[in-house]
């Protein structure tokens, strides 16, 4: 019987040797669904041999940036740029061989900054310690692809961390699988499907052991779409790109990497020179989609000076968290001024989602009003 990796390398020449069309559409979509079976198979295996040392990284600061390139394109240097990190830079291969982090301030924000080691075609598959790099790109809030004009392709990067189930720049799939015990399995969707008709949803629900619950769909999504959350292991992050090195570029050679990194648009930079460091920093803040929350004590005016930063789509039970003391158990409601809120001072649960420039006053349960500060 062949070994795993045997099947698994079985299946994906299958997939690539076969030409997509409608007649071959459902073959397809099982066959990627009965890699992506595989693949998490090969994933509890090597977790239950223990999957090699990992690295253990404290996340800090209000969001988390990953450095993520080739060896040697100059990670370790931009992160002392942008931080106050002694990260080892050097001309050569493989300087950074565990995970370094930096503090970056933005407009009151604290963001760490992650350098590690470079990435290497076959990294999804645990070469290079590529396992080890890709569970910490995982956790970040946000993916900084630093590539130079000599390690430009950007493609092969991206792939290795779509291989270990991040996906870059997508929002998460308008798909709710229910599983059951019994009575079958249902498809509904609530738009016209046209890459998961004829039966396909059902057939890649089976590939994964589901023959009960139920599958509703509320987009034209894809068979890749729909193994996304049946796997149940992606993550979706935010990503940027950078080309570093670009002080001696010509007009020619930037434009060739704009089209050669479409559809996002790099951003110019060459760490060692100092040079579009402020633009990238402006870049990064924007796109982590910061908030600002004013506590206002009853009967006083807000706090304008040190507003508590939150992200896009935070709510107040994530407000509590960051807040000192017992008040997540304690809490029993919160009064909103500003753009979230309906009225002045309307009154708000738990799931409450916040927006820029709210202004907030806690209310605990032994009845009185009190807004507290962030935590030091």
């Amino acid at each position: 019987m062949s070994s795993l990796e045997e099947h698994i390398t079985e299946v994906e020449d299958e997939i690539s040797r076969t030409k997509y069309n409608k007649a071959t559409q459902l073959h397809i979509g099982r066959l990627k669904a009965k890699l992506a079976v595989l693949r998490l198979e090969r994933e509890t295996r090597a977790k239950g041999k223990g999957g090699g040392t990992g690295y253990s990284v404290r996340k800090s600061g209000h969001a988390t940036v990953g450095l993520v390139g080739y060896p040697s394109v100059g990670k370790s240097t931009l992160l002392n740029r942008l931080t106050a990190a002694e990260s080892e830079t050097g001309a050569y291969d493989f300087t950074t061989l565990t995970i370094i982090p930096g503090m970056l301030r933005w407009g009151g924000a604290s963001i760490q900054i992650l350098d590690m080691p470079g990435l290497v075609p076959g990294a999804s598959k645990g070469k290079g310690r590529g396992r080890e790099v890709i569970s910490v790109v995982r956790s970040t809030d946000l993916i900084l692809f630093l590539i130079d004009p000599d390690h430009s392709n950007l493609r092969a990067l991206q792939a290795e961390l779509e291989g270990a189930g991040v996906r870059i720049n997508q929002r998460p799939p308008r798909i709710v699988v229910q599983r059951g015990d019994r009575g079958g399995l249902t498809v509904s969707s609530t738009v016209r499907l046209t890459h998961l008709a004829g039966g396909l949803a059902a057939q890649i629900a089976r590939e994964f052991g589901v023959h009960n619950g139920s599958i509703v769909i509320r987009e034209d999504a894809t068979a890749d779409q729909l193994i996304d959350v049946l796997a149940g292991n992606r993550v979706y992050v935010v990503a940027l790109n950078a080309v570093n090195k670009a002080e001696g570029l010509t007009a020619d050679q930037r434009a060739k990497l704009v089209v050669d990194l479409a559809p996002a648009e790099p951003i110019f930079i060459s760490a060692r020179e100092k040079q579009g460091l402020e633009a990238l920093v402006d870049r990064i803040g924007g796109s982590l989609k910061f908030i600002r929350i004013y506590m206002k004590p009853p009967g006083l005016p807000p706090d304008k000076e040190e507003p508590l930063i939150l992200r896009n789509g935070d709510t107040i039970t994530e407000l509590l968290r960051r807040l000192p003391g017992d008040l997540h158990r304690t809490f029993r409601a919160a009064q909103i001024w500003g753009p979230s809120a309906r009225f002045p001072g309307q009154t708000v649960g738990r799931d409450h989602v916040l927006e820029d420039e709210d202004i907030v006053t806690v209310v605990v349960a032994r009845g009185t009003a009190r807004a507290v500060a962030e935590a030091p």
